[in-house]
């Protein structure tokens, strides 16, 4: 297909688009779930097909000369299980690269997100890790859409990635203000990332800023530091967090750690998560909340998740996993993708049947 699409783009637009190298590109990901969501008064089965972002996109670039190119992307969502999409609601942007690095504008994933998205073995399903890291999951979303989640697409964001050095590279990004909230806000996202990938190593150190989100004068934060090593056809990787947030009450803040491992055996993938949210502290009053974040003692929670894979091609695989999402008495941590709805102390948990065809 990536060989076709260019050839009959140009028998259709002639040699103009020819100039062009234009890809198309896609993921289809579904799984077939039986998941149980405890609370400390009902118990609900749940058995459903949900869609894990499954995609299509175009991408391409123009080589200017001089070492110079333009590069364009459109990316969307498709929902095999409904038919339901968008065209231009994931990873799509504008730019041009050279020696002096890449520049460009859109809506992209922000370096915080970018950086550690690739260690979670179980990224982006039902059993992501973004139930715990970086608080919720948010696809596509601006400076208003989503107060809460340091996992995320940024809409009107523009980017500047340096180019490599030594294995190291830096990401920032901006997100511009242009949301007007009724309290005054002029709320802003700055996003960092300090990459560094050689050999069997790889290691990150990111940091963001969400301006005014919460209100007029409040400022949310979080930093992140993670490192993975590949031994052979074994990879384990290990990410810390610290989130913080101002609201009008005062400061909420949590901790959490991530854990992956994976093993290769040929065609038999074999893959490990855990996940751990601490209580949230700070001088907010007990019981304050944003997002899956929440304010005093037992609030924090637990996803474990272990999954196998079976690879039939390098772009076809059915997979299977079994999650489990256990919540303190206080918590109300829910799966990030394909939420459940989860009541203070709800655990979560299920198996997962899925088939995933890249192309």
């Amino acid at each position: 297909m990536r060989k076709i699409f260019p050839t009959l783009l140009t028998l259709l637009c002639g040699s103009a688009c020819a100039e062009d190298a234009v890809q198309l590109y896609g993921r289809l990901n579904l799984g077939l779930e039986s998941l149980q969501n405890d609370s400390a008064h009902d118990s609900t089965h749940i058995a459903r097909l949900s869609n894990n972002r499954s995609v299509l996109g175009f991408r391409g670039q123009e080589d200017l000369g001089g070492g110079v190119t333009v590069l364009f992307q459109i990316e969307g969502t498709l929902s095999p299980d409904t038919g339901a999409g968008s065209p231009a609601a994931r990873d799509t942007r504008i730019g041009i690269s050279g020696a002096a690095g890449t520049l460009f504008a859109g809506n992209w994933v922000t370096p915080y997100n970018g950086a550690t998205a690739g260690l979670d073995p179980f990224y982006p399903t039902t059993a992501g890790y973004m139930s715990i890291m970086g608080n919720g999951a948010a696809a596509s979303v601006s400076n208003t859409s989503d107060t809460a989640s340091f996992d995320r697409r940024q809409q009107n964001s523009v980017h500047y990635w340096t180019p490599v050095w030594n294995g190291l590279q830096l990401r920032v990004a901006q997100g511009v203000s242009e949301e007007c909230p009724a309290n005054g806000a002029k709320p802003s996202l700055s996003s960092g990332a300090l990459v560094y990938e050689q050999g069997d190593w790889y290691a990150i150190a990111a940091y963001e800023r969400h301006h005014e989100y919460q209100g007029a004068g409040l400022n949310d934060s979080a930093a992140k530091l993670a490192a993975a090593y590949r031994i052979g056809d074994t990879r384990v990787a290990l990410a810390a967090e610290r989130l913080r947030y101002q609201s009008a009450a005062g400061t909420l803040e949590r901790n959490d750690v991530y854990l992956s491992l994976t093993h290769q055996i040929g065609r038999h993938g074999f893959k490990l998560g855990l996940g751990h949210a601490g209580d949230g502290s700070g001088s907010a009053p007990d019981g304050t909340t944003i997002g899956f974040v929440r304010k005093g003692a037992e609030t924090g929670a637990t996803h474990a998740t272990i999954g196998y894979d079976y690879s039939f091609s390098k772009r076809s695989a059915a997979y299977a996993y079994y999650s489990h999402l256990s919540n303190r008495r206080n918590g109300i941590t829910d799966f990030a993708i394909n939420s459940l709805g989860a009541s203070a102390g709800a655990t979560l948990k299920g198996v997962v049947l899925g088939w995933r065809h890249n192309f």
